[in-house]
Order: structure tokens, then sequence, then C-alpha cells
């Protein structure tokens, strides 16, 4: 595997102390073989790692790191990711006008560089961002477009998100039963694939699981939740409201 592979499955398996070793050290090897493509790759992990600890500051500080050695490589493709770290930290700072307007621009480049599956990914933060500006109708046509294209073509990593997108549209519609359910689908969706959620989404469904006890109660939460664990991704999104 390569380092980038390494490094984004430990990342997602919750490896911190891993992701920052590993990084460090890639880092230095990069810079020494003049190695920008790894250099990126290495100072936006640590900036993933710093987001993950709840340090968004130092996120934005690594991830302008890598954007400036992407700028200077002349590589386009190496901005797309220290790109989405930005945006991401300007969404969970709560400045989501301006998280809105660069996911939309991290869209513009993933459509140029043909990713499609980043341009997924990026709607998918930017209907949470709708969601959270109070534009539910927006949020809820990009939710369900999100998912579409994930079931369609098998994206198979990207499922625990629909699930994660499914659990805060529910809580957004005060149907908290759902929001419970779905919150178990998601956790059984990573825990499936053996990953955590990215920082942004652990927060959503960190919110989300808050306002559904609050509204429930533990014990019908647990009830709830525990139903959804047992639910298949795809199952769970048959009565859904699209």
């Amino acid at each position: 595997m390569t380092f980038s592979e390494n490094v984004r499955s430990a990342f997602r398996r919750g490896e911190t102390d891993a992701v920052v070793r590993m990084s460090e050290a890639e880092i230095e090897r990069a810079q020494a073989a003049g190695d920008p493509a790894a250099e990126v790759e290495a100072r936006y992990s640590l900036a993933r790692v710093a987001i993950r600890g709840g340090d968004l500051s130092a996120g934005e500080a690594r991830a302008r790191e890598a954007l400036a050695v992407a700028q200077r490589s002349g590589d386009r493709g190496l901005e797309e990711r220290p790109r989405h770290v930005l945006a991401a930290v300007a969404r969970m700072s709560g400045d989501l006008l301006r998280a809105r307007d660069l996911y939309r621009e991290s869209i513009a480049l993933n459509e140029t560089l043909d990713q499609p599956k980043m341009v997924n990914s990026e709607y998918h933060n930017l209907a949470f961002c709708e969601l959270g500006l109070g534009n539910l109708d927006a949020a809820r046509k990009l939710f369900a477009e999100n998912r579409e294209r994930v079931f369609r073509a098998n994206w198979v990593d990207f499922v625990p998100y629909v699930c994660v997108a499914g659990a805060a549209l529910a809580s957004a519609e005060h149907d908290h039963p759902r929001a419970a359910r779905m919150t178990g689908v998601a956790d059984a969706a990573f825990a499936a694939l053996g990953q955590v959620p990215d920082p942004d989404d652990a927060a959503d469904l960190a919110t989300v699981r808050a306002a559904a006890i609050e509204a429930l109660g533990p014990t019908a939460f647990d009830e709830e939740y525990a139903e959804g664990r047992l639910l298949e991704p795809r199952v769970a999104f048959g009565d859904y409201r699209a």
C-alpha cells in the first residue's frame, strides 16, 4: 500500500497516534525527496488529526501549509484535499456562509479534475451547510441526490455518511424516533467497515444523538437506536421522505 492508502486507512480506523507518526516521518522524507504530493498528503493528515482532536485552529494551519505546498507545485490536483479541510473548518466553526462558498469552489475543482466521488462528498457537505442555514428543502434535495448516487454506484465507503445525513435530516424535521434509528444505522455502517466517522460527521452525529435523547428520553432512544443497528442502510431508507 502507498503512504496515502496507509495513512487514510489508519485515520478511518481512529488510530490517531499512528497517523501522526507516519505523517511526520513522511514530511521529512518528502521534503528531502522533493515529493510535493506526499508532503501535501502528510500535512493534510495532520490537519485531520487536529480537527478530530477539537483544535480547529491547528487544523486550519496545517491545511494552509498543505495548500501552500500544493500551490508551489503547480499541480491543481494537490489543492483538493487542503481546500476540503479549510471548508470543513469553516463549517465546524459555524461560518456556514463561508463554508458554503468554499464547498462550491471545491465542487468546481473536483469536477475539473474529473473526480465524481469527491464531487459527491462535497455535495454531502454542502447539504449540511444548507441544513445548518435552515434551508431544509435544499438540504433534503441534495441529500436525496447524494443517496441515489451512492447506492447506484455502490460506493460502499460512503454509505455510512449517507446514514449520517439521514439522521441529521430526521432531527431537523423533529422526527426524533427516526433520528435515533438512523444514528444506529450509521454507527453500524461505520462498524461494518471498521471505520469511525470523519470529525465533522462525528460532530453531526453527536448533535443528533443529544437532541434525540433529550426529546425521547434515554430508554426510548436506546430502543430506537438498537432497532437501527439491525437495519441494512437501503432498507432503513425505504420510508424516507425524499
